[in-house]
């Protein structure tokens, strides 16, 4: 059955993005160093091709079959073109949602209703999980399976924090040791979401 995992490169303070982040600036300041294990973009669109270890967690990652991303996140990610792998994807968006950038992008009400449609699309894959926002509506929910984090060995010191202020426990499935990250694989702990 597909699992819900969020994918989020990230600080060592806890920053998945720097300061001022915004549709010009989608990574804020001094976020683009949070992605520098992906290497660099081997075409105009961006794919990449890691070595090593990265190179395995990357392939993981475009092998899931749908994806789940907050509005927000996608705005500043320009829509992607319309495309995030070939793959479906679902924009949680409150209000008159805007025309869909291609045939792949499909906008719904709300995250519970995203995730149901991008498992049922995903089939026996599991389904990425963009943004942070949405990763802790999903979490207080108990809709969000699993976490892959890319610690980087960076502080940013201000910017977008993926956690907010609740209690949530995890079980720690994996540690890949990689050139400038590491990989860590992570199972949401059902029920543990404010204990």
């Amino acid at each position: 059955m597909a699992k819900s995992v969020l994918y989020m490169s990230m600080s060592l303070d806890g920053f998945i993005a720097g300061s001022d982040d915004g549709p010009s600036n989608g990574l804020g300041n001094g976020g683009l160093r949070l992605h520098e294990w992906l290497g660099e973009p081997v075409s105009d669109y961006p794919k990449f091709d890691p070595p090593g270890l990265s190179g395995q967690v990357f392939a993981e990652v475009m092998d899931t079959g749908a994806v789940v991303v907050g509005r927000k996140t996608f705005d500043y990610a320009g829509h992607w073109n319309g495309d995030h792998h070939g793959v479906p994807i679902f924009v949680p968006t409150r209000g008159t949602p805007p025309e869909p950038q291609s045939d792949w992008v499909h906008y719904v009400a709300d995250a519970a209703t995203a995730i149901l449609e991008a498992k049922a699309a995903a089939g026996d894959r599991d389904v990425m999980v963009h943004g942070a926002d949405l990763a802790q509506s999903l979490l207080r929910a108990g809709l969000l399976d699993e976490l892959q984090i890319h610690l980087v060995p960076v502080t940013l010191g201000a910017g977008r924090r993926l956690f907010g202020t609740d209690h949530l426990e995890f079980e720690l499935t994996r540690v890949l040791d990689a050139s400038g990250v590491t990989h860590l694989r992570y199972r949401v702990v059902p029920g543990s979401i404010g204990d």
